[in-house]
């Protein structure tokens, strides 16, 4: 069936209503002719016996003792002796025909369709013996006009109920789904130009207000993949513009004028540089995308080996700035819940940023509490000052700490996009100090059954 919700309804409640009361009047009428019906025989059977109480057999003749009508003006009574009539009403030749045939029978009853009458005939029997019969006769008319009255009347009603019933559907289908419709109205103009509104109708409690409950959850979804398509873009522009300004400037500036081979060498070295970075920004921002559209992810990572890995692949650059890296092992195996090439990703800057900085030596330990476990990375270098920690993460900032000298100078990438992707995937990188020494604490998630 085609049609909006509304029309739907109503035409569905209008159409068993009008079964149910079409069953009604059928059953009613049905009734009440069967009630009628039976008052009739009831009449006439009283008729019969108050005249039999009436007949005496006196030497062998049947005799009346008095009117077998009872004062009644219609009452129809014939009493009939050895086939003959002893007493009549005054009524067409037709009817006493019709009484006559049922008299000759003895007992019965018959309907006379021309006078509209129904006749009973009852025998007389005195001594064991019959010896006569007793018609009575009721006219129809009365109780059939009664039924066709309440036949049209029922009807009459019914079409009436029916005509209530229907405007009260159409109101009452009509308001409860009015808010519908406007919540639905709301619910595609918020998503389109505002998406902080919320119907915020409380607890769902009916069909309403789970709906509006089901809305604020949908346009909350919304909400975020739109702020999240947002800030990706911003991000994605924001972070590019610096390797890619440096790129464009290296190749200008080896553009402008012939060089030697070396110092194109050196120009395509540095571009060579900044495209990694490039390539690096772009694959953070990419898994950072990923883990925050994703569930819980499913894989682990060891993570003292993770580290190990990370530390030998930062031994080289060690090596050359002179810094001893210290790896502490824990005292469990602590796994933690994600990827182990993202882990990979936040750690290596952290590390290398420990070994640009430090004057001798780096650290790296390991702590689990709770669900968290947290990878410290601490060196002796000069440490954060104030500003440096509040700008620490923001992406493109160095610091204003000497440097090693041996170290070229950074992009201010590395720790804004280990804590972009450590938060993406549950966990946290923060600055600290402690016994003299800069400690940037990597805080991961772990995975289950490594809690300690």
């Amino acid at each position: 069936m085609k049609g909006t919700i509304r029309q739907r309804l109503t035409v569905a409640v209008v159409s068993i209503t009008a079964v149910m009361l079409t069953l009604l009047v059928l059953g009613f009428n049905l009734s009440l002719r069967s009630s009628l019906d039976g008052d009739v025989d009831r009449l006439l059977q009283a008729r019969a016996q108050a005249t039999l109480d009436n007949v005496d057999l006196e030497n062998g003749k049947l005799e009346v003792n008095e009117s077998s009508d009872g004062g009644v003006e219609d009452a129809l009574v014939w009493i009939y002796a050895n086939g003959k009539p002893l007493e009549t009403p005054q009524v067409g030749s037709r009817l006493d025909v019709t009484a006559a045939s049922l008299a000759a029978q003895g007992s019965g009853e018959r309907d006379d369709a021309d006078s509209d009458t129904r006749l009973l005939a009852v025998p007389i029997v005195q001594g064991g013996k019959e010896v006569g019969t007793v018609v009575t006769g009721v006219s129809l008319d009365p109780y059939e006009r009664t039924a066709d009255r309440a036949a049209v009347a029922s009807v009459v009603l019914a079409l009436i109920m029916l005509i209530l019933i229907t405007i009260t559907t159409v109101l009452v289908v009509g308001r409860a789904l009015k808010p519908v419709s406007r919540m639905t109205e709301e619910a595609a103009n918020w998503s389109e130009h505002d998406l902080d509104r919320r119907f915020n109708e409380g607890e769902p409690t009916d069909e309403l207000t789970k709906l509006a409950a089901t809305f604020d959850t949908m346009l909350d979804r919304m909400a975020y993949m739109v702020r999240h398509e947002r800030n990706f873009s911003a991000e994605l522009s924001h972070e590019l513009r610096t390797p890619l300004s440096a790129i464009s400037a290296e190749a200008e500036i080896a553009l402008r004028k012939s060089r030697n081979p070396d110092q194109y060498r050196k120009s395509l070295e540095r571009i060579s540089e900044q495209a990694k970075d490039l390539t690096r920004i772009l694959e953070t921002l990419l898994d950072v995308a990923r883990s925050e559209s994703s569930a819980v992810p499913e894989e682990t990572v060891d993570l003292f080996d993770s580290i190990e890995a990370a530390a030998t692949g930062t031994r080289s650059l060690a090596d050359q700035y002179g810094i001893a890296i210290e790896l502490e092992r824990p005292l469990t195996d602590p796994k933690a819940q994600l990827a182990g090439d993202k882990f990979q990703r936040m750690i290596a800057p952290i590390l290398e940023n420990a070994v640009t900085y430090a004057r001798s030596s780096v650290s790296i330990s390991v702590l689990t509490s709770s669900r968290m476990a947290q990878v410290i990375v601490s060196d002796d270098g000069p440490g954060f000052t104030r500003e440096d920690i509040e700008s620490a993460f923001e992406p493109g900032v160095r610091g204003s700490a000497r440097r090693n000298q041996a170290a070229p100078a950074g992009t201010g990438l590395g720790l804004a996009l280990a804590r972009r992707l450590a938060r993406a995937n549950g966990g946290e990188v923060s600055i600290g100090e402690a016994a003299g020494r800069t400690e940037v604490t990597l805080s991961v998630p772990l995975a289950l059954g490594s809690a300690t």
